[in-house]
C-alpha cells in the first residue's frame, strides 16, 4: 500500500531528490517549503516545477506556522513525514544564529507536535555529521559522545536529536534521525564547496582552501543519501527511535577533491589559502556498521563518478 508522505524542504537539494524517488516508486507525496533566499531561489523554483510536473505539489509554508503544518498533514491524510527543511550552513550560523533557533529548533518542535497528535505520524528527520563536533575519534560512530559542538549549526542538530528522543519517550512517536555527511550531486546547493568551486574554476576566480586544503570530508553522493533515507522511512515504524550515519566511509582531502574537479572541468583552479575557520573540523568520517545492519545501507557511487555526474548537470544548468 503506498505511503502518503509529507516532505518538508521539498524544494531543497535533498528534499527534491527524496520526493522524486518516493513518487517514482508509487508513494503519494506532498511537499512543504518556504522557498527562502539563503541561496539562489531560482534553483528552488526550478526543482519545484519539476516536482509539479511529476505530480508532487509543493505548498509554500514556513515551519513556524504550526496551524498550516497541522492543516497540511490533516487534509493530506499523511501517513509518514520526512523532515528535511532546516536552516543549513555552518559558517552562516556564525553570522545569523537566530535564524537557526527559529528554523531548526522552533520549526522542529512544531513538526514533533504535529506528528505526535493522533494518529501518530512516523517521522524521519535530517540530522548532520556536524553533531560530532570536536570528537577526535574516527570513524564517527553513532554511540560516540557528541557533547562538544564546534558550531552553532551542529548544536541545533544535536538539539533536534535530543528533542526527538524525548518525544519518543513521552508519546511513543516512531522516528529515525539521519546524520548526513557532506552531500553533493546534481541540483545541489550553491553554498556548498563543490558547487562554488566549480563556478569559480570556470570563471577564473580564486577559490579559498582552508588549512592548506588538508581538511578531509566524507563526500556522499545524493543517490546514496536518497536510498538510505527511503530505507529509513520504510523501517521507522518498527524500530522506535533510531540514529544512523549516512556517509561514504571514505574521507578525502579537499585539495584532492579540487584536483578531481579540475580534471573533469578541464581547467585549473586559482587557489588562495586561509587558516581553518571558526566552526570547522579537521575531518568527517562515517562509520556505517549500524546503517548497514539497520538499513542495509551501502554507498555505491565513488567520488570521481559522482563529480562527473554533478559536472554534467552543472554545465547544463549554467547554459540556462
Amino acid at each position: 500500500m503506498p505511503k502518503k508522505v509529507v516532505v518538508t524542504g521539498a524544494a531543497g537539494f535533498i528534499g527534491f531528490h527524496v520526493s522524486c524517488a518516493l513518487q517514482a516508486r508509487g508513494d503519494i507525496v506532498m511537499g512543504y517549503d518556504n522557498f527562502n533566499h539563503y541561496y539562489d531561489p531560482r534553483l528552488k523554483e526550478a526543482r519545484s516545477q519539476i516536482l509539479k510536473q511529476l505530480g508532487v505539489p509543493v505548498l509554500r509554508g514556513d515551519l513556524t506556522d504550526r496551524s498550516l503544518l497541522e492543516k497540511t498533514m490533516r487534509d493530506f491524510g499523511a501517513t509518514h513525514c520526512v523532515h528535511l527543511a532546516a536552516q543549513a550552513g555552518v559558517r552562516h550560523s556564525l553570522k545569523a544564529p537566530e535564524e537557526y533557533i527559529t528554523s531548526n529548533i522552533e520549526g522542529f518542535l512544531n513538526i514533533l507536535e504535529v506528528c505526535r497528535k493522533g494518529p501518530l505520524v512516523p517521522l524521519v528527520y535530517a540530522s548532520s555529521s556536524s553533531v560530532y563536533g570536536l570528537n577526535g575519534q574516527t570513524p564517527f560512530r553513532e554511540a560516540d559522545r557528541v557533547d562538544q559542538q564546534a558550531s552553532f549549526y551542529g548544536m541545533t542538530k544535536r538539539c533536534n536529536e535530543l528533542m526527538a528522543t524525548t518525544y519518543h519517550h513521552l508519546y511513543g512517536l516512531p522516528m529515525t534521525g539521519l546524520r548526513f555527511f557532506t552531500v553533493y550531486g546534481p541540483w545541489g546547493r550553491p553554498d556548498m564547496a563543490y558547487f562554488s568551486f566549480a563556478e569559480s574554476i570556470l570563471q577564473g576566480r580564486p577559490i579559498t582552501l582552508y588549512a592548506g586544503g588538508r581538511l578531509r570530508r566524507d563526500f556522499t553522493y545524493i543517490d546514496d543519501i536518497v536510498s538510505g533515507t527511503v530505507a529509513a522511512l520504510d523501517s521507522c515504524e518498527g524500530k522506535g527511535n533510531q540514529l544512523y550515519n549516512l556517509g561514504n566511509h571514505q574521507p578525502v582531502e579537499v585539495i584532492e577533491f579540487v584536483r578531481l574537479l579540475e580534471g573533469i572541468l578541464g581547467k585549473k583552479a586559482v587557489i588562495e589559502e586561509a587558516p581553518m575557520q571558526l566552526g570547522d573540523v579537521e575531518v568527517t568520517y562515517a562509520d556505517l556498521e549500524r546503517s548497514y545492519e539497520g538499513l542495509n545501507f551501502q554507498p555505491k557511487v565513488a567520488l570521481a563518478e559522482g563529480l562527473q555526474r554533478f559536472a554534467r548537470w552543472f554545465l547544463e544548468w549554467k547554459k540556462g
